[in-house]
């Protein structure tokens, strides 16, 4: 058969139209199920399924019209046809028609698709009245409550954990999809009585319950993913699989609820879907165990914990040197330590940044390690810009990352970009709504601001989630001490804290040194209780010369000039030595100059004090660098140096330093005594103070 035949015979035996008609009506049938699948809530892997049969049977369609033919008596192979008889019949047109209808249908759908795609869709679920009265609940968003430990070995709460940790960590990577930092969803039991209240209290339209078992190379991890807001079941699974599959399942998790969410991925978000961090499952399992004991520092902030971490990390490393997300987190790790603990020296500083450095080379796309040099940046140096540059790309690796977004905010804070900073918290906590630490951090804010109320209301808002939450329960205190003048209500208050968990003193002035419970007792001028404060507590867990400073202070604003100089005998040596080797160590800086002072060397106190601003002054960092000026202002009032006291005083109530200074705390603090009577300080009384961002 020559080449003009075979097309002749292609037309006579209608392969052309059943081309044309396959196409039309396939084309129609995918925009159909794009339309009405979601209706109805049916995965995308349906919809993908019924594409594919689609494409599958098109050269079926094709041979099946070469090689049959419909006749008056039915359908006949086309070898059986009389060939002059089928060229006799009358041509019919209705056929054309059918694919006309066809086609306008198809335009008219995926044209309505396109405008469905501009404007919000409500799907089966969200259109009920519970779901749209006032709701604000996104669809697509989900929670990863903590994972049951079925284990024999209750020690190995670490891994359920971490096996929860890492499914959560491969949906945060989805821009589509609006997910629930970890730190939010470990204050509820792994299976809540009240879904619904777990829906509003985390602005979430499902969560996944889960438990592992784990038993010697063997795992049985055990999903189900719940519609919260109805309390209904949408899919449960059990995988049971040996440990090196640990990862597959932690994909395939994660892939199931992608597809029942219809969460759309970019090819790059199902690359970092389907991988996995090591290949080594026992350098995992030292991986989750640091992970797990970081968390615990993270909310103990002691350096041991840190410390502990950081072994379980660098094991992981030593068996899989390749390791990246150990190789971030250790770096992440010591940062953490250096900012919030114990500083660590120059040496171990610009070792954390290589570690940070290392991981990025390994893994380019790894948010991670995109943090850890952001840390680096920002914990190390204050260098603000290469830090926020870094967490930004984070953020844009993983979207759903509201540590990186806290970090950003926190940043913008030492710059003094309040809004931006108010703004950020706030997004952050959407994504982490019941993450204290950072609720505490807007409470802070706030009360830099002197918001007052509005850092109350946070302040409370945290200790409602964590009664132990450190900053909030400062936050508190200020919040109503510098806006009322009145020690009292801030005493009672404190009695209702817990004894030993204002582990962390406040960036301010002199209470940096004797910690928010000391300062409290001082402030109330209470000054035996003062001193007792520091024999429990974070002083008295703190370094000898800590004490022994705190104790110096506290009797020299009590008079007791003899007890203040025997104290301060105690601490010189110990912080001098201290400072050589941390020479930006800010609260020794701040303990050294009240040394000097009970030493009487007011000189050398006014020198530490000058040389500390010097060091970080507000305009390098609006935190800590008011800080630094009120400690000098409060060090020239207690050596007759009012002239200055005063003038630095007038310029922190024109600037965000309430954590500092307010016009009613001036009024009753006994640090400004030596001051209280000169004209130019009384004047300064009745100044109106910076207020708001």
């Amino acid at each position: 058969m020559n080449q003009r035949n075979f097309f002749s015979e292609l037309k006579r035996r209608n392969v052309y139209k059943v081309a044309v008609a396959y196409a039309v009506v396939g084309w129609l049938l995918v925009q159909i199920t794009t339309q009405v699948f979601p209706i109805f809530e049916i995965p995308n892997w349906a919809l993908r399924l019924i594409v594919l049969a689609i494409i599958i049977g098109f050269p079926i369609a094709l041979v099946l019209a070469w090689a049959f033919e419909l006749t008056p008596e039915g359908i006949k192979r086309t070898e059986d046809v009389d060939l002059a008889a089928s060229v006799r019949q009358p041509r019919k047109h209705a056929w054309i028609v059918v694919i006309a209808v066809g086609a306008a249908l198809s335009v008219g759908l995926f044209l309505f698709g396109r405008y469905l795609a501009q404007t919000p869709r409500l799907n089966a679920r969200e259109a009920r009245p519970e779901a749209t009265a006032g709701s604000t609940i996104p669809q697509k968003s989900i929670a990863v409550l903590p994972f049951e430990n079925l284990s024999d070995d209750k020690g190995a709460a670490y891994f359920a954990e971490g096996i929860q940790d890492e499914i959560l960590t491969k949906l945060a990577n989805i821009a589509d999809l609006k997910v629930i930092s970890r730190t939010s969803t470990a204050k509820y039991k792994s299976k809540p009585e009240d879904l619904k209240t777990v829906s509003q209290q985390l602005g979430v339209a499902t969560v996944l319950e889960g438990s592992v078992q784990k038993a010697r190379d063997k795992v049985r991890v055990n999903v189900q993913l719940i519609d919260a807001r109805a309390d209904s079941h949408l899919w449960a699974k059990t995988y049971d699989r040996d440990l090196a599959d640990v990862f597959a399942i932690q994909s395939e998790v994660a892939q199931e609820i992608a597809d029942s969410l219809q969460a759309k991925l970019s090819p790059t978000e199902a690359s970092r879907m389907a991988s996995s961090p090591t290949n080594d499952t026992q350098a995992y399992d030292l991986f989750l165990k640091g992970e797990f004991e970081q968390r615990i520092a993270n909310s103990n902030f002691r350096p041991e914990s840190f410390d502990q971490a950081a072994r379980w990390y660098k094991e992981a490393i030593a068996r899989d040197p390749n390791f990246a997300l150990a190789i971030a987190q250790l770096a992440i790790c010591q940062l953490r330590r250096h900012w919030l603990t114990d500083p660590l020296t120059d040496a171990e500083v610009m070792e954390a940044g290589r570690l940070a450095r290392q991981a990025l080379t390994l893994a380019p796309d790894l948010a991670e390690a995109h943090v850890a040099l952001g840390l680096f940046y920002y914990y190390g140096f204050r260098d603000y810009e290469p830090a926020l540059t870094e967490f930004r790309r984070a953020i844009e690796l993983q979207p759903n990352n509201a540590l990186a977004l806290s970090f950003v905010a926190f940043v913008h804070r030492r710059q003094g970009k309040w809004d931006r900073t108010l703004e950020e918290l706030k997004r952050s906590i959407d994504l982490n709504p019941r993450d204290a630490y950072t609720i505490g951090g807007l409470a802070e804010s706030c009360v830099f601001l002197r918001m007052w109320k509005e850092a109350e209301d946070a302040a409370r808002r945290a200790l409602t989630i964590d009664p132990h939450e450190a900053t909030s329960m400062r936050m508190l205190l200020l919040s109503s001490l510098n806006r009322t003048g009145n020690a009292q209500g801030p005493l009672r208050l404190l009695a209702t804290f817990p004894p030993d968990d204002l582990l962390l003193p406040n960036t301010g002035m002199f209470d940096m040194v004797i910690g928010t419970r000391g300062q409290t007792f001082v402030l109330g001028r209470d000054f035996n209780a003062a001193l007792k404060a520091c024999e429990t507590g974070a002083v008295a867990t703190n370094n000898d010369w800590q004490r022994s400073a705190a104790k110096a202070g506290i009797r020299v604003l009590a008079g007791d000039t003899t007890g203040a100089h025997k104290d301060a005998e105690k601490a010189r040596d110990p912080l001098e030595a201290r400072l050589r080797e941390h020479p930006h160590d800010f609260r020794a800086l701040r303990a050294l100059s009240w040394v000097y002072l009970a030493l009487d060397r007011k000189t050398d106190a006014i020198n530490i004090a000058q040389h500390t601003l010097a060091l970080l002054p507000p305009e390098q960092d609006a935190v800590l660098g008011s800080g630094n000026l009120a400690a000098l202002a409060e060090i020239q009032a207690q050596t007759g140096a009012t002239a200055e006291a005063v003038r630095n005083l007038k310029k922190l109530l024109s600037i965000p330093a309430g954590e500092t200074i307010s016009i009613a705390r001036l009024k009753i603090d006994p640090v400004w005594d030596p001051i209280r009577n000169d004209p130019a300080f009384q004047q300064l009384l009745t100044t109106q103070e910076h207020v708001g961002p």
